[in-house]
C-alpha cells in the first residue's frame, strides 16, 4: 500500500505554525511514502475583498528546500499550494502564479461565501437555523461550480467543506442530501476538464466528500482522486489515509494519484 498525504500546511500558511521539516518528520513516523505541502495562496485577503499584492514565494521555496535537505532521502517530498478563492480575482491569481516556483500540485478550494453573505469565511459562518445553513450551502456550491468551470488547478479540494464547520464546530446535523444536481454538475465539469477531486480525510472525522458523493463521482467516470489530511499540526499528518484508501476501494476505485510537476502519477489501491 502506497501512502501519500497530499494536503499539508506549514508555517508558511497563516493558520499553521510548524515547519515543513517538522511535518515531514511526522509523516515518516506515520509510515507515509510521500507528502505534498499545500500552503495557502489566495488572490484576496481572507476578508474576501482586499487584493493580495505580494506572496513570499522565496520563503515557501526556502522552507521546502530545508525539508528536502533534512529528510529528502527518507520520504518523497512534493511542493504544491492550496489555491483559494481564485475566481474572486482571476487576474491577480494569474499574476501570483506567474511568480511561483515550479509546483507539483495545486488544490482549488473555496472557503468564502458570496456577497449575499458578506463574503464571510465558512469558519465564521454561524447560521441561526438549518434554513439559513442551507442557503449558505447553496451559495457555496455555486461558487464551487464557478471554480470548477475555471479549472486552473489539479483537484478540487474538500467539496463538502461547509459540513466540517456546521456539524463538527456548531452542532448541526447537516448533509449535502438534496444537492445531488449541483454536485453532479460540478463533477461533470471537472471530469470534462480532466480535473479531479480530493478525498480530504478531515483529520479522521467524516471525509470530505463522503461515500455517497465518491460513489457518484465514480459512476460518472471520475477517476482522478488524491488523499489529504488537511493537517496543520504534526499529530494529524497521515490521519485516516489508510481508511480512506479502503473507502475508495469500496466505492469502486482501483487507483489514486499523486503529482509531479502537475503531471499525474498513478498508484494502485
Amino acid at each position: 500500500m502506497y501512502l501519500a498525504d497530499y494536503h499539508l500546511h506549514s508555517r508558511i500558511s497563516p493558520d499553521a505554525s510548524c515547519s515543513m521539516t517538522e511535518m515531514a518528520e511526522a509523516a515518516i513516523r506515520a509510515g507515509l511514502d510521500e507528502v505534498c505541502f499545500t500552503d495557502h495562496v489566495e488572490p484576496v485577503a481572507w476578508n474576501g475583498r482586499d487584493p493580495v499584492l505580494f506572496y513570499d514565494w522565496a520563503a515557501l521555496e526556502r522552507e521546502f528546500r530545508e525539508a528536502q535537505a533534512a529528510l529528502g532521502d527518507r520520504i518523497k517530498l512534493r511542493l504544491g499550494v492550496e489555491l483559494g478563492e481564485a475566481c474572486l480575482d482571476l487576474p491577480r491569481t494569474a499574476a501570483l502564479l506567474a511568480e511561483a516556483p515550479p509546483l507539483d500540485f495545486i488544490i482549488g478550494s473555496t472557503h468564502i461565501l458570496s456577497d449575499a453573505f458578506d463574503q464571510v469565511d465558512l469558519y465564521f459562518f454561524h447560521p441561526k437555523d438549518e434554513a439559513e445553513a442551507h442557503r449558505g450551502i447553496r451559495d457555496y456550491l455555486e461558487l464551487v461550480r464557478r471554480n470548477a468551470e475555471w479549472g486552473g488547478f489539479d483537484v478540487l479540494g474538500h467539496l463538502t467543506l461547509p459540513l466540517r464547520y456546521l456539524n463538527e464546530n456548531q452542532g448541526f446535523h447537516m448533509s449535502f442530501d438534496g444537492y445531488e444536481a449541483e454536485v453532479e454538475e460540478i463533477f461533470r465539469i471537472l471530469i470534462q476538464k480532466g480535473r479531479g477531486i480530493e478525498v480530504n480525510t478531515n483529520r479522521g472525522n467524516t471525509p470530505l466528500p463522503d461515500r455517497k458523493w465518491l460513489e457518484m463521482y465514480r459512476r460518472m467516470g471520475g477517476e482522478v482522486v488524491t488523499l489529504g489530511t488537511d493537517a496543520h499540526t504534526p499529530e494529524f499528518v497521515g490521519r485516516a489515509v489508510r481508511e480512506c484508501q479502503e473507502l475508495l476501494r469500496e466505492c469502486g476505485f482501483k487507483r489514486f494519484c499523486t503529482f509531479e510537476r502537475r503531471e499525474l502519477v498513478w498508484h494502485s489501491l
